[in-house]
């Protein structure tokens, strides 16, 4: 096998084209199967996930053993999941790193744990279980062709389109994502094949072979190009920006001041329970559980409560802050559309326009990744409003400063000109770095 390799290798070396039909058929029979694996694991999910959800609204006593499901998520995790726990992160790590194995169990065991936070009531959402499915089956696919080193972390950005573009029907954002979420500002393109591949066949198998339906947002009319709603939208970007800086480090802070609280994983999971079932009796609602699709379709349909978008906040900062299993995207285009909602009152909009802007705008500014979301917005809701949708996530990106829901993202570019950020710094090691400057300068002035 070696022999026939070395063969090949020298004599695509002779032929240029040659060489690219290589690559060519590779990628695509590579990344198709990563994305047939990624599809059917999204499909399965999906389909659980609903119902699970259905199992839940028709049974409310379920709330009452979120607390007791959260502890046996956590005690599989502690006992069984190894590196799992890290997520996203961890897949994040091996494609820069490669120094880690991702293990198989880590689809199962999210899947598992995903779907006992809904149907117990936590309010999470479905991305980071369908991008750790995508990348821990591409990782064992890997294992079992003995792929190399540098094609392994290709076919986990396959993975991360695959699981991305399946789980939303949007196979062109679930690409770029794969590229862009690596690195905040670098995009590489030399997995754009096999993460459109992956991302492509994935959407396919799970809509067409596996018939699961996505759900779909209404906008009607989208303004027409205007100096007055052009300020309006940057101001309501630069809202949306901040928002989901907020929800980023929120989550980050509960993560730790729990850990740091309750050292036993299983009775933090307990205690985090117990705190959402006291806010649903707070609120008066449980209208916050759950992925929060309803939120986003009243968006697009009804005026919201206006503080809808901060109790979804709240509710999913604390789901994941306490070691629920589930992804933060879904709860993010709810608070983004409930936030555009209340916006459009403020700022005399249309309010589903301003709703699908804050769908992709908040999950940008909290994933770093504005021309993904701008393609995804474009997938959902047409290409009628796209300069508007291009502004919002420009903006939102900027202003959510270098901040963001994966603390091993890198910061590939700094976001302004003015702030230095040493190549290699993550978003995880970003604030011990303002914090070695602020004490630089504060020494340099006592000594002045």
């Amino acid at each position: 096998m070696k022999n026939m390799y070395a063969k090949w290798a020298a004599l695509t070396e002779r032929s240029s084209h040659l060489a690219l039909w290589s690559t060519f058929l590779k990628w695509i029979v590579l990344g198709g199967i990563v994305g047939v694996l990624s599809g059917t694991a999204s499909a399965f999910f999906l389909k659980s996930l609903d119902y699970v959800t259905e199992v839940r609204l028709n049974h409310g006593w379920l709330l009452f053993l979120l607390p007791a499901g959260g502890a046996l998520v956590s005690f599989l995790y502690m006992r069984y999941g190894k590196n799992s726990a890290k997520g996203n992160n961890l897949i994040l790590e091996q494609i820069r790193e490669g120094n880690e194995a991702i293990p198989l169990r880590m689809a199962p065991l999210v899947l598992f744990g995903t779907l006992i936070t809904h149907l117990f009531g936590g309010s999470a959402g479905r991305e980071g279980t369908a991008v750790q499915m995508g990348g821990s089956l591409a990782e064992g696919f890997g294992r079992l062709i003995k792929i190399n080193a540098l094609d392994r972390k290709i076919l986990l950005m396959c993975g991360i389109s695959g699981g991305f573009g399946s789980i939303f029907g949007t196979p062109l954002a679930g690409t770029i994502f794969g590229l862009e979420v690596i690195a905040i500002g670098l995009i590489s393109h030399k997995a754009l094949l096999p993460c459109f591949t992956a991302s492509f066949v994935g959407d396919l198998v799970t809509t067409r072979l596996w018939k699961v339906h996505h759900t779909h947002y209404q906008v009607d009319v989208f303004p027409a190009l205007d100096l007055v709603v052009l300020l309006k939208v940057i101001a309501a970007a630069i809202v949306f920006g901040l928002v989901s800086m907020l929800f980023s480090e929120l989550t980050h802070f509960l993560k730790r001041t729990f850990t740091y609280i309750f050292k036993n994983p299983m009775l933090k999971s307990a205690v985090g329970g117990l705190i959402i079932i006291a806010l649903v009796y707070v609120v008066g609602s449980r209208d916050y559980l759950g992925l929060g699709i309803p939120l986003i379709s009243g968006s697009f349909e009804t005026e919201m409560p206006p503080f809808a978008f901060l109790w979804k906040l709240i509710f999913t900062a604390l789901t994941l802050g306490t070691g629920y299993q589930g992804g933060e995207v879904t709860p993010l285009f709810a608070i983004g559309a409930t936030l555009g909602n209340s916006l459009a009152g403020v700022l005399h909009l249309y309010a589903p326009f301003l709703a699908s802007l804050g769908f992709i705008a908040v999950f940008c500014g909290a994933t770093n990744t504005p021309i993904a979301c701008f393609i995804m917005g474009i997938e959902l809701f047409g290409s009628t409003g796209a300069v508007y949708m291009f502004i919002a996530c420009v903006v939102s990106f900027l202003f959510s400063g270098h901040t963001g829901i994966y603390t091993s993202q890198q910061i590939g570019v700094s976001k302004s000109s003015l702030i230095s950020i040493p190549e290699g710094t993550t978003l995880a090691s970003v604030k011990g770095l303002r914090k070695r400057k602020t004490k630089a300068s504060g020494e340099n002035h006592t000594n002045q």
